[in-house]
């Protein structure tokens, strides 16, 4: 992919020079959108926790440079109203959350805190601020009812979630559907539509029990890899990809009124692939390392896939990336790190400049 200057594409006109809000900006996802929206010349505000890694994105890319960035809580409504307040945003989209399902099963509290009453208060602070115009409300594949379906699941499909993370994210879309439905109209008039995205890799992850970090780590170390089911088929997806299908879902909030709903971000059929196909194209790119398979210790879907339809057909959501492209890149960006820690920003611009270009071949 080039890295040459690219024109706006037609989604980033509408989005640059706005004053937009990233909450989570500290964290992979969020780092990554706070930075491409900068670079199309956006106004980029965050509101997060301090980074729970080291490394992190955040500080290896030099994320908050040039953008008002606040530490803070969403659990705290005091703290949210300041900074949406401070910020004065148009749009705003909310990407904190606690995002882990290990961690929900250790601390089930804190996730339905955060990911619920959290996001009430964005909603909240959203409604009631001036000039919010829209707010795209980040979720996740697994907010739908384990139906153990061979095929993709669909926007009206019904909610639900036997673990505390899926359940904590199906909550949330019930709030933002709430907001929606009869709290918006009794603020400003803000729009609210949520993103249901699917298992996304990419350059600059460092959570743990997530399997490209994990298998970064035992190859930067030299170590063994222990995964909990090779089997399991998941709708991986580039980081870039989702974070484009936010920025084209916020173009249309501010525009189409009738795109304030629930969008599936999520990658075609043919791009579906087990766990141990992911290790095998890590492997193909980097190098081969040792991998045990220990059972894990909370239940987890075996098969997992969105149906995306509506968002390529009524958004226009293309990504130009496939499977293997989107390996070689989070390998290509992991790798140059591992080199050289001080790349990191520049990779990142790299790889958005790149994408951008592949987005505007492909129009």
């Amino acid at each position: 992919m080039s890295a040459s200057p690219v024109p706006l594409l037609p989604f980033e006109t509408t989005l640059a020079g706005r004053r937009l809000m990233v909450t989570g900006h500290t964290g992979f996802t969020g780092g990554w959108l706070s930075l491409w929206l900068k670079s199309i010349g956006a106004e980029v505000s965050g509101l997060a926790l301090e980074p729970n890694t080291s490394p992190n994105l955040f500080s290896e890319a030099a994320i908050g440079d040039g953008i008002l960035s606040e530490i803070g809580d969403i659990r705290h409504m005091a703290a949210v109203q300041r900074a949406v307040e401070a910020a004065t945003p148009e749009v705003i989209f909310h990407l904190a959350a606690q995002p882990l399902v290990s961690r929900a099963f250790e601390d089930p509290i804190e996730s339905f805190a955060t990911n619920v009453l959290g996001t009430a208060h964005v909603l909240e602070a959203a409604r009631n601020t001036p000039g919010v115009k829209a707010v795209v409300c980040i979720t996740t594949d697994k907010v739908y009812a384990d139906q153990s379906w061979h095929w993709g699941y669909r926007e009206p499909d019904p909610l639900g979630g036997k673990d505390p993370y899926s359940a904590s994210k199906a909550c949330t879309e019930l709030v933002a559907a709430s907001y929606r439905a009869t709290l918006a109209a009794r603020g400003n008039g803000v729009r609210i539509a949520t993103a249901r995205g699917g298992n996304i890799i990419g350059g600059g992850d460092w959570s743990d029990n997530r399997i490209v970090p994990d298998f970064v780590r035992a190859t930067v170390s030299g170590s063994g890899l222990t995964i909990r089911n090779p089997q399991a088929i998941r709708p991986w997806q580039h980081v870039l990809a989702l974070v484009h299908g936010y920025m084209v879902l916020a173009h249309n909030l501010l525009s189409v009124p009738e795109t304030d709903a629930s969008w599936n971000f999520g990658p075609r059929s043919d791009e579906m692939k087990p766990v141990s196909a992911l290790l095998d194209a890590l492997q193909g790119e980097w190098t081969p390392i040792k991998v045990n398979v220990t059972p894990g210790s909370f239940p987890e879907t075996h098969f997992l896939h969105l149906d995306s339809t509506k968002a390529r057909r009524v958004l226009g959501w293309q990504p130009p990336i496939d499977f293997a492209g989107t390996v070689a890149l989070t390998v290509d960006w992991y790798r140059r790190h591992a080199e050289d820690p001080g790349s990191a920003r520049a990779t990142t611009l790299e790889q958005i400049s790149g994408y951008r270009s592949a987005l505007l071949a492909q129009a």
